[in-house]
């Protein structure tokens, strides 16, 4: 299922390979001549690749028989309100499942790179310092990745663990997952290109940075020797409001489609990340600024087929006996209800 490890290579195993960060990390680390080995929850069969769920440590097993020296861990339950309506997922992927890599990093003397987020520094923080701020989470998914900060920390203290925590502030990629569980940047970006409204929220501000940018800064982690706490960003901090308005501009959308309101419970107002440390420890500083961001993003966006908006009524959940790849399955069965007037547009919410 994949390859031996190559003579003086660097092994490294990257759980969450599959996801919005891993899989640009895996192909960037690849490229770099790293010998990788992926590992996510979602189903796949190929070279290089394992299927696997790290709440269940036996599913673990056979990655680290591989021998890596390096785990990056980036699976997770992530979103603000994912996790408020996830609880338990949250806590037993966030939490139970990190745990599990770190124990069984600790037999194979494997170093660790967890990615908590910069959401663990609550709405108090500014601007968000990793050596002076003192974070208090003020949702579940920060709370969350916070706890799971501490378990890394402590292993290291008491175990001898050879570890970095990253957190990354709103790392956004043009061929990132499109849902209204994702950050502004790429939910503002694909509902203006499809004619929707977005909300953008009073006063607030976020530190944006490419996914080219934060994966040079990620493979930096990987030299270093002692454990440290560093923050994955990007030094040009930019409201909100402005951000709307470049995407606005640069997809021709119309303005009315731009609604103003103030910020929900449990999100930060300004993200503001200091960024010494990823200078001085990891040597990265980032190369794309908004603006060209902002265009590639919206390139990609723009070419997308406009879709009818239409609503639908979950109206009836059936099981059933269905055959699967040749074995005996449950198959779910969605019988669907257009709702009356049949398009209702969403507003897409500025959430990360």
């Amino acid at each position: 299922m994949f390859t031996q490890p190559q003579l003086n290579s660097t092994r490294i195993l990257i759980i969450g390979s599959e996801g919005n960060i891993g899989a640009p990390l895996t192909a960037h680390l690849r490229a770099l001549g790293y010998d990788v080995l992926g590992f996510d929850l979602r189903p796949g069969w190929r070279e290089g690749y394992l299927t696997g769920d790290i709440t269940n440590p036996i599913d673990l097993i056979s990655a680290f028989d591989w021998g890596p020296q390096v785990v990056f861990l980036l699976a997770a339950t992530v979103g603000r309100m994912v996790c408020e309506q996830a609880a338990s997922l949250s806590v037993s992927t966030n939490v139970a499942g990190v745990n599990n890599v770190l124990q069984l990093c600790k037999r194979a003397n494997a170093k660790c790179v967890f990615f908590s987020s910069s959401e663990v520094y609550g709405p108090h923080c500014d601007p968000m310092d990793e050596a002076r701020s003192i974070p208090q989470p003020n949702n579940r998914y920060a709370l969350t990745k916070w706890l799971g900060e501490q378990l890394v920390e402590y292993e290291v203290r008491t175990s001898g663990l050879r570890g970095v925590t990253l957190r990354p502030c709103m790392v956004y990629d043009e061929h990132e997952t499109v849902g209204e569980h994702r950050s502004a940047m790429i939910r503002f970006v694909s509902n203006l290109a499809r004619g929707r409204p977005i909300q953008v929220h009073r006063g607030s501000a976020r530190s944006w940075m490419h996914i080219s940018d934060a994966v040079r800064a990620i493979e930096g982690a990987i030299r270093l020797e002692e454990y440290s706490v560093i923050n994955i960003g990007h030094p040009e901090v930019t409201p909100m409001a402005g951000l709307a308005e470049l995407i606005r501009s640069e997809l021709n959308a119309s303005p009315e489609l731009v609604v103003t309101t103030d910020l929900p419970p449990k999100m930060t107002l300004i993200k503001r990340p200091t960024l010494d440390r990823q200078r001085t420890l990891l040597g990265i500083e980032p190369m794309v600024g908004i603006l060209e961001g902002v265009r590639r993003v919206c390139s990609v966006h723009a070419r997308a087929p406009r879709q009818p908006e239409l609503a639908w009524d979950l109206v009836e959940r059936r099981q059933a006996p269905h055959k699967v790849n040749g074995s005996d399955g449950r198959h779910s069965e969605f019988v669907e209800r257009r709702a009356a007037g049949g398009r209702i547009p969403s507003i897409a919410r500025s959430d990360d």
